[in-house]
């Protein structure tokens, strides 16, 4: 299955849709919404919190992440000691650090998050569960998205939230598919079976546009950069980046 949705920044209805309201497994896109319900608690991003690796799962008892499955280093350092929410939060969106998430989610609540999406006008995504919640997972408690909820996310955000997405550092999908140098502010996310990106795209000579693209499928290895999927998402940003005067409305 593959959806995309390419809409103007700002105000206005997509401009071109495919399966654009179709479920697919969030991956690490559901970070963002994490990442928006942390700014919006009104809670100090200085505050040091515990670094631990055990949290409730949504269905009850405890459950915790896997290190190898993580693709970020750094807040597994930090296990045992502490660290401030605005470094998790960085480490969630810059490097996609699964346990970082955890540690974010534990601080905000899963009803924050899920504000976030009624405020971003969703209809159909939600995020009920912990990354590697796998017992929640069994129970049919899974965290889906639809690659037009994901575009009005992007659209609900404000300036600091976004300038952080333009610090991704996994620089492939739609990242891959525009000029080297162009402005990007964007989370992606991948597992076996699945890869999604959505971002807001600065070209410089037009108004800037939002795109989002979800694929599932056998193409999707679950490897964070070599993997045909992501390569595909890439040709679909070269295309729409070579339409991209035609976006904005008129």
């Amino acid at each position: 299955m593959l959806s995309v949705v390419v809409a103007p920044w700002g105000s206005g209805e997509p401009v071109f849709v495919r399966a654009p309201d179709e479920l697919h497994y969030a991956a690490s896109t559901m970070k963002v919404a994490v990442l928006a319900a942390l700014h919006r608690s009104g809670v100090d991003l200085d505050t040091e919190v515990p670094v631990v690796n055990r949290f409730a799962s949504a269905v009850g008892g405890e459950f915790g992440n896997s290190r190898d499955g993580d693709g970020d280093p750094l807040p597994w350092e930090l296990l045992g000691g502490t660290a401030p929410l605005r470094t998790l939060a960085e480490r969630m969106i810059t490097h996609s650090s699964n346990l970082a998430t955890n540690l974010c989610l534990a601080a905000v609540g899963h009803e924050a998050v899920a504000e976030v999406w009624r405020r971003a006008g969703a209809t159909r995504s939600a995020s009920p569960r912990g990354i590697e919640d796998y017992a929640a997972r069994d129970a049919g408690v899974d965290n889906l998205v639809s690659a037009r909820d994901l575009v009005r996310l992007l659209r609900s955000l404000d300036g600091d939230m976004l300038a952080l997405l333009e610090r991704n550092a996994f620089r492939v999908d739609l990242a891959a598919g525009l000029p080297p140098g162009t402005r990007i502010a964007f989370k992606n996310g991948w597992v076996t079976g699945a890869r999604h990106s959505v971002g807001l795209v600065h070209p410089g000579d037009c108004p800037p546009y939002l795109i989002a693209v979800c694929y599932s499928g056998l193409l999707a290895s679950g490897e964070d950069v070599a993997d045909p999927a992501a390569r595909l998402v890439a040709r679909i940003s070269a295309a729409v980046w070579e339409r991209r005067h035609g976006i904005a409305p008129r």
